[in-house]
């Protein structure tokens, strides 16, 4: 981040245009030492000299070496290099010499002084100005070191200078009513200094004052005689004799309007800065480097959504670098994006830059082509900033682009503009949470939000950290100072009434996202984009796909991709990841608003139906791929398969999960119990196999409740069966035998008594787990009599699995070896993958609590294999937690780590165990297997 230090007046380091907290008179003694030298080395001892004094000591050199470290420590942070750099011998103060205000000073003078002797005027006028400009008080303020004063009364020596030529130059161009009034205070301060005496005798004069002339040569005269006893010099005398003879020679040499200096207009068309200004700092570090030193023009682009900040941020930089810019500062507003207004054309954007730099009527060109060349030459030579908000796309830019290679371009735009040639771009967000507080009491008041914090926080995040947003409320709570916080967030909390809340004055949300959504209208190659926003408003989805708005419109997907990413590009749908877009809240609230008042309420549900149906079918397509178990199945049918490889059906999942839950939810509210009960019922094996069923427990209590009301008594049962299920894997033990008892009853209701065998299989585990073997074998033996063979082939292995844990939990070690070797023989004859896997991992538990370490090693190493080439992540966990365990107690605690580390790292990704719970587990020496691994059988 860059720094910058101001000399003139008290000493301020200011980082991103916030003021850094300096405290100790060496510290900003020794800083000030170091910037006055930017640039060069400064040798140890020097320092010690000026800044000690004769209160040098032995330790004065220790003493260095420590506020050295502390202006360090306290600099640092705030910038991306070393800000005190140790040389041989001394230090150097690692900063350009234009981000201290001295140096640039000097720079700006220098300059001036040298366009003045080759009568470049205006430039000289403008240099001048700008070196003036940054001139805040009496340099190192406060500083009372000999060498502090010294330094002092030499810039004081060349302020003076620089304002005195500047009076030169102005009265050479006929300014001479404003040197009068400027000069006027100067030589009353300085009545000893001939130079601006004579100067405003000048002024007076021309502007036809001379007796007042004549007496500020006498008070003049009066002071030396007094105070240096001698008479004026000969210049200043004879200035006198010629204002009494009213010399011809005192008249100017041309007309004054040939001699135009002062271009105000340049260097003054920024908006005002607003004082509410919070946060950015980054961004407004990207931006100060843009303005900075480089070779060549510059251009950077700040994108982002409506409302977000981007003129705002953009003015703020500006006012803080403007005087870095000698021939000013022009700002336009393009009006790409202002409701109610036309976007200006190239012509009349090129009419007022033009006008700007000093060309008005028929001298701008009428032909556009013109226009920009004459913009180009005017801009060719010129150290020049041009600010072009809220620009509407690259056409209207184009031709704006100045000349010079001393320029800077600022642009701000909805469209981010990718294809403008050599532009910097900075996409602009939300403020986080703390940053929209902040901002909401600067504009509200302070005091408001410190007694009502956490409804501060409540209206930050309903207005989303969008800054318009933010702005309109806090306008509001001024306007009502009878108004708590509370009341505002009880309305901002109605989704229905938010957007009519954001509105105040001149101030709308809703009018700033139409304008984007209407240009969709307008363009031929929006008006998809436009058709797809109010649509998507009616998805309750925290992100959208082209394939889901694909379906929601009936498109082909590259049509729905296409129009997606043009919604990105008008900014009205974000970034979320590959092939993912998402809404901010208050663009959703427009939409949904927009599609209510669009569509009929047939189009709205059909569209809505169209996607629920897309989920339903790709989830069931991936839960074929899972488990081929013949009596489930989806109640719609099946398209043709999406996925040609399980990894692909993996990727999808583990992309769409939120999504997912989302539309089970939606489809649960909605009106169609089939597709809402059906997507649930999907869920179970993809959720099951990435360890993310455990999110499920809510959504099956509604899912069994919709079955209910619709009389499916065979989808109630299944749903009951996988509840207990889930409770099972969360070490809910007893809610899980009361669901799956409740299970039994209801496939019996439903006529499906074949049907109890999952429910059973899974009392049998709960019942091993919770140490009662001889229920848990009653409970497998009785679903191992019950199930059908020829319907479900693949039952008998699974029952016979979990017979095993019973088996060499009762110390029957012999049978559960014999047992699960046959599994292991048998069952990939039908699944050759989840089934071996789990054969092999139940025959090493069989070896890990028999004592045979090294054979455990072999299947736990298999089974995690075998999972992992089947995506069942949640059982890979549990493999490799447990071949972990027999490495460590194999000594070999390299690998034992390792193993312990993916198991975590599994369990993490499941959202199982927080990061944090992660770290606790793996600090442990030998750590305790988590708790998602102990409630696995």
């Amino acid at each position: 981040m860059a720094l910058e230090i101001r000399l003139f007046g008290p000493l301020r380091v200011l980082a991103a245009g916030e003021p850094v907290r300096l405290v100790g008179h060496r510290r900003i003694g020794v800083l000030a030492r170091l910037a006055l030298s930017a640039g060069q080395a400064v040798r140890a001892e020097r320092i010690v000299t000026d800044i000690w004094g004769d209160d040098s000591a032995e330790t004065a050199a220790k003493q260095l070496h420590i506020v050295i470290s502390k202006l360090r420590e306290t600099l640092g942070p705030h910038a991306t290099e070393r800000i005190i750099q140790t040389v041989p011998g001394g230090y150097r103060i690692g900063l350009e010499p234009d981000n201290i205000d001295a140096h640039l000073f000097l720079r700006l003078a220098e300059r001036a002084r040298t366009s003045q002797e080759q009568g470049d005027g205006a430039t000289a006028d403008a240099l001048f100005r700008a070196a003036l400009r940054l001139w805040r008080g009496e340099p190192l303020a406060e500083m009372t070191t000999l060498w502090a004063r010294t330094e002092a009364a030499r810039l004081e020596e060349e302020r003076l200078s620089v304002l005195e030529a500047h009076a030169d130059l102005r009265l050479a161009a006929g300014d001479h009513h404003a040197v009068a009034a400027d000069l006027a205070g100067h030589v009353r301060a300085h009545p000893l200094r001939e130079r601006p005496a004579a100067q405003l005798m000048l002024a007076l004069h021309r502007a036809g004052r001379t007796s007042e002339a004549l007496a500020v040569y006498q008070d003049t005269r009066r002071v030396m005689v007094s105070e240096l006893g001698i008479e004026p010099g000969t210049g200043l005398r004879r200035l006198h004799q010629a204002i009494l003879a009213d010399d011809p020679a005192l008249d100017l040499t041309a007309p004054a309007q040939e001699v135009t200096v002062s271009r105000p207009n340049v260097l003054f068309e920024l908006p005002a800065d607003t004082r509410a200004f919070t946060a950015r700092a980054a961004e407004i570090h990207f931006l100060r480097t843009a303005l900075g030193p480089a070779d060549g023009l510059v251009i950077t682009v700040i994108d982002g959504p409506g409302g977000i900040g981007k003129s705002a941020l953009t003015v703020h930089v500006a006012h803080a670098m403007a005087a870095r810019f000698t021939d000013g500062v022009i700002y336009l507003n393009l009006h790409g994006a202002t409701p109610g207004v036309d976007p200006l054309t190239p012509a009349q954007a090129l009419r007022h830059l033009l006008g700007s730099l000093g060309l008005d009527g028929a001298a701008v060109p009428a032909d556009q082509g013109e226009a920009a060349a004459r913009y180009r030459s005017l801009t060719a030579t010129s150290d020049l900033l041009v600010i072009l908000d809220n620009a509407r796309d690259v056409r209207q830019i184009r031709p704006l682009i100045p000349a010079g290679p001393g320029c800077r371009v600022l642009i701000t735009s909805r469209d981010p503009l990718a294809v403008l040639d050599d532009a910097r771009h900075l996409h602009l967000g939300t403020l986080n949470a703390d940053d929209a507080t902040v901002l909401l009491s600067r504009l509200a008041g302070a005091d408001r939000v410190r007694a009502e914090p956490q409804a501060a926080e409540r209206i930050a995040h309903l207005c989303g950290g969008v800054p318009l947003a933010l702005r309109i409320v806090g306008a509001r709570l001024v306007a009502r100072p009878d108004w708590t916080l509370s009341d505002l967030e009880v309305q901002l909390a109605d989704a229905t009434r938010r957007l009519d809340v954001l509105e105040y004055a001149d101030l709308a949300v809703r009018a700033s996202v139409a304008v984007g959504h209407d240009q969709l209208h307008e363009e031929p190659a929006g008006r998809d984009a436009a058709h797809l926003l109010p649509l998507l408003g009616l998805l309750d989805l925290p992100t959208h796909t082209p394939a889901a708005a694909a379906a929601l419109t009936g498109w082909p997907h590259h049509r729905a991709e296409a129009a997606l990413e043009r919604l990105q590009d008008a900014r009205l749908v974000e970034p979320a990841g590959p092939d993912h877009y998402q809404f901010h809240d208050l663009v959703g609230l427009y939409a949904r608003e927009r599609a209510h008042q669009d569509l009929s309420e047939e189009e709205r549900a059909t569209a809505v139906q169209r996607v629920l149906h897309h989920y339903l079918c790709t989830t069931w397509t991936v839960c074929t791929m899972l488990n081929s178990d013949p009596v489930l199945r989806c109640p719609v049918e099946l398209p043709e398969p999406t996925f040609k490889k399980l990894a692909e059906a993996e990727r999808w999942l583990q992309a769409e999960r939120d999504n997912l839950i989302a539309a089970t939810q939606q489809a649960l509210a909605g009106p169609d119990p089939v597709t809402a009960v059906g997507l649930a019922i999907a869920l179970h094996w993809p959720f099951s196999y990435q360890g993310w069923h455990t999110q499920l427990a809510d959504l099956y209590v509604h899912a069994i409740d919709a079955a209910d009301r619709a009389a499916a008594w065979e989808d109630k049962a299944q749903l009951r069966s996988f509840l207990g299920w889930v409770h099972r894997d969360q070490g809910r033990y007893g809610e899980a035998i009361a669901q799956l008892k409740t299970a039994l009853t209801d496939w019996d209701r439903a006529g499906l008594p074949r049907r109890k065998v999952g429910a059973l299989s899974n009392l049998g585990v709960i019942h091993t787990i919770v140490g009662r073997l001889d229920d848990a074998l009653a409970y497998l033996e009785a679903a191992l009599a019950l199930n059908d063979d020829a319907e479900r082939p693949g039952a008998p292995n699974v029952l016979r699995n979990n017979r095993v844990h019973v088996y060499f939990r009762q110390g029957r070690f012999d049978e559960a070896i014999a047992e699960a070797r046959e599994l292991v023989e048998l069952w990939p004859k039908t699944d050759p993958f989840v089934g071996e896997g789990s054969a092999h991992d139940s025959l090493g538990d069989v070896y890990r609590h028999a004592g045979r370490l090294t054979e455990a090693v072999e299947s736990y190493t298999t089974a995690a294999r075998l999972f992992h080439e089947s995506s069942y992540r949640l059982k890979e966990a549990r493999s490799r937690w447990w071949l972990g365990t027999m490495l460590h107690r194999l000594e070999r605690h390299g690998d034992a780590r390792e193993q312990w580390g993916n198991s975590v790292s599994l369990l993490c990704s499941a959202r199982l165990l927080t990061p944090r719970e992660a770290t606790e587990v793996l600090a442990q020496a030998v750590p305790e297997p988590p708790q998602p691994i102990k409630n696995l059988l």
